[in-house]
């Protein structure tokens, strides 16, 4: 089963095989054992186009977790948002917050992390608004961001119970007594470390101690005959996943 998914370098996998209790079926998991921010390649060092680059990094946001136990900027600021300002997404909620809630001083705000100075650390290719539309971009990335959509579209026509990639967290907690003690963050991110070290230690504090959610899908197998199903399943998510791995090696200087 590994040989399916050999080709794939954005992340390691294993399989493990959980047994049902209670009268459930035996599962396969496909456990994601790699962490912290995924290689960008070109879309963060190359210097193509803010809009090529950024069409691209919303392609991965946007795609990546149908198979990847993986989180995104929005996701990070909606935990930060929980951790410092209590939920509040605009300065000034959280400014009050700060002051009710975390006791700060007044007058000491400006020195304090708010939504909008999170916000102003984004690098240009991580905005959405950067994109450049599809027929703005240059042919052969056009075919890379074609190529991706088409494998998620055929992830997506596969009945949840025979797709070996998909994830409901209580079939999880259902199969792996214990699991919930661990976070609910998934252990790989598309937010460049070196723009939010302090934040993602933040947020990652609780993975690093107890556990990330990694588990990337859990297929029950109650009849012999469903693991065709999931072999096709997991040649399907393998596809998906060189699809954007052929997007993020791109050269963007033979465009």
């Amino acid at each position: 089963m590994l040989e399916i998914l050999a080709p794939v370098d954005l992340a390691d996998f294993r399989m493990t095989v959980l047994k049902g209790e209670d009268g459930d079926p035996p599962a396969i998991a496909i456990v994601c054992d790699s962490m912290g921010q995924m290689d960008l390649g070109w879309i963060e060092t190359s210097d193509a186009p803010i809009s090529w680059r950024a069409a691209a990094y919303r392609a991965l946001e946007q795609n990546l977790g149908c198979v990847l136990p993986v989180f995104g900027y929005q996701d990070l600021f909606d935990q930060i948002a929980m951790y410092y300002w209590d939920g509040e997404t605009e300065d000034e909620g959280a400014r009050q917050s700060l002051i009710y809630y975390h006791g700060a001083d007044e007058a000491d705000l400006e020195e304090q992390a708010l939504p909008s100075t999170m916000n102003a650390r984004r690098l240009d290719w991580m905005i959405t608004a950067n994109a450049a539309p599809p027929a703005q971009l240059p042919t052969g990335l056009r075919q890379k961001l074609r190529s991706l959509h088409h494998a998620r579209r055929a992830l997506k026509r596969l009945q949840p119970e025979r797709n070996a990639w998909h994830f409901d967290i209580d079939l999880i907690y259902q199969y792996v007594p214990g699991f919930e003690e661990c976070s609910s963050l998934p252990p790989l991110t598309l937010v460049p470390t070196e723009q939010f070290a302090p934040e993602l230690d933040d947020v990652g504090r609780h993975g690093m101690e107890m556990g990330f959610m990694d588990i990337a899908g859990l297929c029950p197998l109650p009849e012999a005959g469903r693991i065709d199903d999931w072999l096709t399943s997991l040649r399907l998510g393998a596809e998906f996943l060189l699809a954007a791995q052929h997007l993020i090696q791109l050269d963007p200087t033979n465009l």
